[in-house]
């Protein structure tokens, strides 16, 4: 039997995060001691009141029917923690949707505004499954300029008057992956003007909010004046309150747009497990001391990874938040190939940058996933590669 993938499959490369996990399994086999800083996946278990009360409603034979969407319960308690955290008021009935992870959101939103040739606004480099849902829904990316110059916010003054009045919607992540770019209301009201002028749905990817270590709160991008005239926000409990594997989500904001994802998600899923909702409650509800925490642990590890990269001639973005730190090597050579070497030689697994875009050469991403002692450990063993580059 001969089997033909459909022409659409061959928009999906396979993501090289597979080889590089072989690769370094393969090193590891050899005696290789691994760093792993590749995968954005929290390192800190969930707060004890979320087990618990997660392993108390698994316990209930009465927890394993269908949910179908969203509980009340979970819907009332994204509502009270944007109002707590952001002072935003939304509906829970009506402006706020559940999704299975933000990665199943983010894919799928595309298909619920976008019709084959619409132009989508995104960043180049930026997480991999905007491109994956532009592609899905038959749209057309273009890259808005991310530089220094701009303290690597997406340059919205760069887009050309016929690319903007074509545009449908637009992405932004902030603080991002790769690039942890921080936020500001002014920016977001230059946003919020931007898509009014040009009619464009704007969706904020902010997974990383409550990554950040100066301020007093997290900056949502549904804060700002206006913002749910344009559009909405997508934010999950996975980074946060280290919940990754329960994939949890959700996207508040505009209601019609709401509406409109709705009723695409009622033909895709029937809805999450509901003592996983349940626990999600319990994390948002006690977001300021689970959070507080977080932060204490990543901004001290951020200080470690930054000032020990650069230490060494590495040139990292400049940031005050995320999970990530975004840093050119001052290597001649192929991130890809440095990526493997550096697992090879001194066995610190990294993602590189063309992972998230043809503008990441020359670029590593590496993610704060690892105690402060381990990543002062990984910036001795780079210091390392950087001896046997110079000899």
């Amino acid at each position: 039997m001969k089997i033909v993938p459909s022409k659409k499959m061959s928009l999906f490369t396979p993501a090289i995060f597979g080889d590089l996990k072989n690769f370094a399994r393969e090193q590891q086999a050899k005696g290789m001691t691994l760093i792993d800083l590749s995968l954005g996946s929290p390192d800190l278990p969930p707060h004890a009141k979320i087990r618990e009360h997660l392993s108390y409603r698994a316990g209930l034979a009465e927890s394993y029917g269908y949910t179908l969407t969203g509980t009340q319960r979970f819907y009332e308690a994204v509502s009270r923690y944007y109002k707590r955290r952001s002072h935003v008021d939304l509906d829970p009935a009506t402006e706020i949707i559940q999704t299975i992870g933000s990665q199943e959101g983010l894919v799928h939103l595309p298909i619920a505004f976008c019709d084959p040739g619409d132009i989508v606004l995104s960043t180049n480099p930026a997480y991999v499954a905007y491109d994956a849902g532009i592609h899905l829904a038959g749209a057309t990316p273009y890259y808005m300029p991310q530089t220094a110059d701009n303290g690597y916010l997406p340059d919205l003054d760069a887009v050309p008057e016929e690319i903007a009045e074509r545009a449908k919607l637009l992405i932004l992540n902030l603080p991002g992956n790769p690039v942890p770019a921080m936020p500001s209301l002014a920016y977001f009201e230059k946003v919020i003007a931007f898509a009014k002028k040009y009619n464009i749905i704007v969706l904020h990817d902010a997974a990383y909010s409550e990554f950040y270590f100066t301020g007093d709160g997290p900056i949502s991008f549904l804060a700002a004046p206006g913002a749910k005239e344009v559009g909405m926000e997508i934010n999950s409990l996975s980074k946060s309150f280290s919940l990754a594997g329960t994939r949890i989500a959700y996207i508040a904001g505009n209601a019609e747009m709401i509406a409109v994802i709705k009723q695409l998600k009622s033909n895709l899923d029937f809805g999450i497990f509901e003592p996983i909702q349940d626990a999600a409650v319990v994390a948002l509800d006690n977001a300021e001391e689970i959070t507080e925490s977080l932060r204490a642990t990543f901004s001290e590890r951020h200080k470690t990874l930054m000032n020990g990269l650069q230490a060494l001639g590495w040139e990292a973005a400049p940031s005050d938040g995320g999970m990530f730190v975004w840093a050119k090597y001052p290597f001649d050579m192929d991130c890809t190939e440095l990526a493997f070497q550096l697992i090879e030689q001194v066995g610190v697994v990294t993602v590189p940058g063309t992972v998230f875009g043809t503008a990441g050469q020359g670029y590593l991403r590496l993610a704060l996933v690892q105690p402060k002692e381990l990543l002062q450990e990984a910036v001795d063993r780079l210091a390392q590669v950087q001896l046997l580059a110079q000899s």
